[in-house]
């Protein structure tokens, strides 16, 4: 009898525990925590701008409070044993860009408010909707479908809008937003799928020439095919930022599922090549790469007075910056701003004026967390398909944070993407927390992995090995 209650003992003890654990609280520690550094910082900028208190202050920090409750509890009852860091640093670059964007326009901070809302439902209905990271390897043509679909929107005629050049917004009704936004994601998820597919095909040599082996190019063939309509129709679209993002996530993908450095080397040569005749055939590329050469030889219809002017925030900035509101170079509101575009591609200058090296080196540290911890899940993922969408994922929201800051202080041509998280844009925030969504779903199934593994480990070594 007493060897048949402890059988049951050790069954019950090896199921996995999927309440509250240390990790949820160490999350919901860290948003009350981010959620006071924002209203501090709310109240600075109120102080530089208006000299005195917000008087909205306690219901500035009960929305943000409980937008980090609400997204807290999502992952609380459906991600339970996910990273603990990945919705703080999230939530931090979120409030901070809401509170630069209240400082430089009021009617674009309402609206980022709003998408806020609307990303944080996003973030919990992905939670529901995709229980198993599987899930989506099942349905990947179906994604790239959907993800081509997405693409090719802004060149519907009476549907896609051009702005600033670039024909990259759907505007229906009111509403305007970018597709692309959410078809990187379902890119990630086919190349993922792929690639995990093929992997032993694209990294072991297997077509004979002469008297060795070689890699077959031929399985890659239906990929880069992919890939190349992709960056066709953004071209088509005019927009240098996105090409960039999808050819160097193509690439980067593509070496981490195989491990060959003749496939880093063949990209390196696709990117010299497409450089050289996208600054041939397209105007405004040869443009970019021209104001980011000679930025001094601007006139107000060109990139180079944008770049001037951020350069102008930044020497202003300093060290340690003007202070939260006390900014010279920015205007009245977005549109008058000194800085063409600054709730938008130019907000990491608006940061750079008011919080000075010091602030953006900060910023920057808090998307290094964000990438290094999308990274730590990559690791710990359970699957090698998971393993791939979760360095898929990071790739975009690293790259895409780096793409525009370097081009900003002129370390590349300015790409014209939107900072994440921190910048205005509805349709930008909003995918962006699907996909730190699908990062805590994979967090989620590997540490849920490692813990059945340790459990099934204790148990066998608690159980008596019968006598030989």
């Amino acid at each position: 009898m007493a060897a048949r209650r402890r059988s049951l003992w050790l069954r019950r003890s090896s199921r996995p525990r999927r309440g509250p654990n240390s990790r949820r609280r160490t999350e919901l520690g860290l948003l009350v925590f981010v959620s006071l550094v924002v209203a501090a910082a709310y109240v600075l900028a109120s102080i530089g701008t208006t000299a005195k208190v917000p008087p909205d202050l306690g219901v500035f920090l009960a929305i943000v409070l409980g937008l980090a409750l609400v997204a807290h509890l999502g992952t609380r009852r459906l991600a339970p044993d996910a990273n603990p860091v990945v919705l703080p640093v999230t939530a931090l670059l979120n409030g901070l860009g809401y509170v630069m964007l209240a400082r430089l326009d009021a009617h674009y901070a309402r609206l980022q408010a709003g998408w806020t809302a609307v990303g944080i439902l996003a973030y919990v209905a992905t939670l529901v909707f995709v229980r198993h990271s599987r899930d989506l390897d099942r349905y990947r043509y179906l994604l790239l479908l959907a993800g081509v679909a997405l693409l090719l929107l802004p060149l519907v005629p009476h549907l896609g809008v051009n702005i600033g050049g670039a024909r990259l917004w759907v505007k229906v009704g009111p509403a305007t937003g970018q597709p692309v936004e959410l078809a990187k994601i379902l890119l990630v998820v086919f190349f993922a799928s792929y690639f995990t597919e093929k992997r032993e095909l694209l990294s072991l040599p297997t077509l004979r020439v002469g008297d060795r082996l070689v890699l077959d190019p031929r399985p890659a063939l239906p990929i880069v095919l992919a890939w190349g309509f992709a960056l066709a129709v953004l071209g088509a679209e005019n927009d240098v930022g996105f090409a960039m993002l999808i050819f160097v996530l193509f690439v980067g993908m593509l070496w981490l599922a195989t491990g060959r450095m003749m496939w880093l080397g063949f990209g390196v040569g696709l990117f010299a090549a497409g450089a050289v005749a996208a600054d041939k055939l397209f105007k405004h590329v040869a443009q970019r790469v021209t104001d980011w050469l000679h930025p001094w030889g601007y006139n107000a219809a060109h990139g180079g007075y944008q770049l001037v002017q951020g350069m102008y925030a930044f020497g202003n900035g300093g060290l340690i910056g003007t202070g939260l509101g006390y900014g010279t170079a920015l205007g009245p509101d977005c549109l008058h701003s000194k800085i063409p575009e600054v709730c938008t591609d130019y907000i990491f200058s608006a940061f750079g004026e008011e919080m000075g090296l010091l602030g953006t080196t900060l910023l920057v540290f808090a998307f290094v967390l964000l990438a290094g911890a999308g990274m730590r899940i990559a690791q710990t993922a359970r699957s090698e398909f998971a393993k791939m969408t979760a360095a898929g994922l990071t790739i975009i929201i690293g790259l895409q944070a780096f793409f525009i800051m370097a081009g900003i202080i002129r370390l590349l041509p300015l790409t014209g993407i939107t900072l994440p998280f921190m910048a205005y844009g509805g349709s930008s925030l909003v995918a962006n927390y699907i996909l730190v969504a699908l990062l805590v779903r994979i967090s989620d199934e590997g540490a849920h992995s490692i813990a059945v593994g340790a459990t099934a480990t204790r148990v066998t070594a608690a159980v008596p090995q019968p006598a030989r």
